[in-house]
């Protein structure tokens, strides 16, 4: 393995011969892993199996007899044998990766040719768990025969579903092209099954058209029919053409496990060292950022250096290769260019002294490996959360505990911006004249839901930035976050806060003979049925929002403290906030609730929280005529519902407080979606109006917010980390 910088993804790189005829012993290995490479890949059977299932089916179908007793009798192929296979269990058998034969059809559309297939993957699939292989790939399914497409999918699911039975371990890795072309269909590897396929059984016809989406129908029928299953992958083929954006990101939501690049997919570059074009590298870094980084498996580009004379060392493929070999490549050349840089390759290697690179690929490879961004702070925090299912928090029945608070105070934007806004609003009440409510002419401040304390904080630093002298309180109904509350007063903020432990619904507002200190529920009580006269709320502040602004009863909980506002001059900060839907493709979320579900029913309407990574958006713009096939699009996000909060919402008192009609709220979306595809699930996100002009969302720069028909659309602005 390629040791990787700080913060940079690793990349595990593996070589793969299409011919490989020697097997892969322990001294192959450690060659490879001088070179450089991480893995190699490995045949479960031997050309002599070949041959006999070639005779087997061959004698089977010339046979008068079976053809007529076809429907009851179907030739079984025998069980390996010693000269079958080059795979036996040992200690390298962690470092292969298993390839079963390709010339098998498993959506052939004669019954004899797909039940042989079927044997075949069989046999090759259990005995390669047996010996430990951890990662098996099969070839992806032919989808044109003749006039029909597609037809053949069905029965390699099932085929897929079944060797999926042998081994409660071992992953299967479904070898798929990028996207559909015909001429891919016509590519039969030496020795195919698929021309066995008889007349009666192929319908004549012309050969579709490419399609972007087409291997991904195929792959969705594969692991629909699988029920997701956690050890189905992708191994995706890198094309030398790229397809559209669309498919790219189709893709990335996709389970990779494996990328392999032939040699057709590089190109040469001025000096004639194979390199891929900067659509390619983007692509790669992309898949990389995965939680689960891809293999990057290199076919057929030579092989492996140095096994015909093991004692000549070689340069390993470390990346460090001249730059101008490493330059990009940005567009094919036309065949008069080509000529040219083979005439300047040939003159190159002439008046070159050193020696020429065994190993070109890979060593490209490692370049772009250690060019790679490094990860952003927020990947390298949310590493390990990225599409994790997380159950909605429950702050309103449950004390919360220290760690899940400090998790919340990591988001420094999103302080900053609440301190900007309550500077701002009280800047504004100054200049306005605006009267306060506490008798000692003091503006009061409440935070409500205060946890551990840093919007107190950050409210005593606006009051000292904007020079106005505030009666601040804090209110916290966690009697352990409110032990923390209560050492902070003493040590960082002077006793200036009025701290009060109790739910804020119950709460009955600031009292003008409450001490600057601390008051339990029960003290307040006591001291209340002496005390009855209480004053308004200038500022309401609170951080009750959830990933979908209202998901953690932030309305409901306002709802009780609202009332105690300012009647004319109060201000809640947040004053508003409006909840973002927009469908996703999300499989391995949907694979994980579905897991869930026999458990849990509730599980698929259950709102999760997700650091959503690996998923596709479905509704997105379509790009310009004049822009390039892998432009990005941007994703559209339409507006669900919003919440205000003031003394001008406040909440009919009369109904009480058991009366919740006034919050529901419901919609009905309309999404364009230019292309195919399954919706998983909802992605949701909130833009919250804390103050006048200062707002916070939780949306990314590319999405495209909806609010509603009668506004112009408008891009969404990163100013909080979530």
């Amino acid at each position: 393995m390629e040791s990787a910088g700080e913060g940079l993804p690793v990349q595990y790189v593996g070589q793969h011969e299409s011919r490989r005829q020697l097997p892969i012993t322990p001294q192959i290995l450690h060659q490879a892993h001088d070179c450089n490479y991480d893995m190699l890949t490995t045949p479960i059977t031997t050309p002599l199996f070949h041959s006999r299932v070639l005779a087997l089916l061959s004698n089977h179908l010339s046979d008068p007899k079976s053809a007529r007793n076809e429907e009851r009798v179907t030739p079984t192929v025998p069980s390996l044998s010693p000269v079958d296979t080059p795979l036996t269990p040992g200690e390298i058998i962690s470092q292969l990766v298993g390839y079963v034969s390709p010339w098998i059809d498993l959506s052939s559309p004669d019954p004899v040719v797909y039940d042989i297939s079927r044997q075949v993957l069989d046999l090759e699939v259990s005995y390669a768990a047996f010996c430990g292989l951890g990662n098996v790939v099969i070839p992806g399914p032919k989808l044109q025969y003749g006039n029909s497409y597609g037809e053949g999918i069905a029965q390699y699911a099932f085929a897929v579903q079944e060797a999926l039975a042998l081994s409660n371990y071992t992953q299967i890795l479904v070898q798929l092209p990028m996207m559909y072309h015909p001429d891919q269909d016509g590519k039969d590897v030496a020795g195919s099954l698929s021309p066995f396929a008889r007349p009666e059984y192929v319908e004549e016809g012309s050969k579709s058209k490419h399609d972007f989406l087409g291997t991904w129908d195929a792959w969705h029928v594969i692991r629909t029919v699988c029920k997701y299953n956690s050890r189905l992958f992708v191994a995706l083929s890198i094309p030398r053409h790229l397809p559209a954006i669309h498919a790219q990101s189709r893709w990335h939501s996709e389970p990779l496990r494996l990328l392999s690049l032939t040699a057709q997919t590089f190109l040469p570059n001025a000096q004639g060292s194979p390199v891929l074009t900067k659509d390619h590298q983007a692509l790669i870094h992309r898949y990389m950022r995965l939680r689960t980084p891809p293999w990057i498996v290199l076919c057929d580009v030579g092989p492996i250096p140095g096994l015909d004379n093991p004692d000549v060392k070689l340069p390993p493929a470390d990346g460090s290769t001249d730059e101008r070999a490493a330059s990009d490549a940005t567009t094919l050349p036309t065949p008069a260019e080509a000529a040219q840089l083979q005439n300047q390759e040939e003159q190159h290697q002439r008046s070159s002294k050193t020696i020429k690179d065994p190993t070109p690929q890979l060593s490209y490879i490692r370049k772009l490996q250690r060019k790679q961004p490094p990860r952003t702070i927020l990947e390298q925090f949310g590493a390990g959360y990225q599409d994790y299912l997380q159950g909605p928090l429950q702050p309103l029945a449950d004390n919360l505990e220290s760690v899940t608070y400090e998790v919340f105070e990591k988001d420094p934007i999103k302080y900053d911006l609440y301190e900007q806004a309550i500077r701002k609003a009280l800047i504004d009440w100054a200049h306005q004249g605006k009267s306060v409510s506490s008798p000692a002419g003091k503006l009061v401040v409440a935070v409500v839901g205060a946890g551990r304390g840093p919007l107190v904080t950050r409210a005593l630093r606006a009051s000292e930035d904007a020079g106005m002298k505030i009666e601040l309180w804090a209110v916290e109904k966690n009697p352990n976050a409110f032990v923390l509350l209560q050492r902070h007063n003493e040590l960082s903020w002077q006793n200036q806060v009025h701290l009060v432990q109790s739910d804020m619904r119950s709460w009955k507002g600031p009292s003008s003979t409450s001490p600057p200190t601390h008051l339990h529920q029960e003290q307040q009580k006591r001291h209340q049925s002496s005390q009855t006269t209480h004053h308004a709320i200038d500022i309401l502040i609170s951080e009750l929002l959830g990933s979908f602004a209202d998901n953690e009863l932030s309305p409901e909980c306002l709802d009780g403290i609202t009332p105690l506002l300012n009647p004319v001059h109060g201000i809640s900060i947040p004053a508003s906030y409006t909840s973002y839907l927009t469908p996703i493709a999300a499989p391995k979320l949907h694979a994980d609730i579905l897991a869930r579900t026999p458990s849990d029913a509730a599980a698929p309407n259950t709102p999760y929280v997700v650091m959503l990574h690996a998923i596709d958006y479905l509704s997105t713009t379509l790009p310009s005529l004049s822009s390039p096939p892998s432009a990005p699009t941007r994703p559209i996000v339409l507006a669900a519902w919003s919440f205000s909060h003031g003394p001008r919402s406040q909440n009919n008192q009369g109904e009480g407080n058991t009366n919740n009609r006034h919050n529901t709220r419901s919609t009905r979306l309309t999404f364009p979606t230019p292309h195919r595809g399954a919706c998983h699930g909802l992605a949701g996100y909130f833009e919250a109006v804390l103050y006048d002009d200062v707002e916070l969302n939780t949306t990314l720069p590319p999405l495209l917010l909806l609010p509603d028909r009668n506004h112009a659309p408008r891009h969404g602005r990163e100013k909080s980390l979530v």
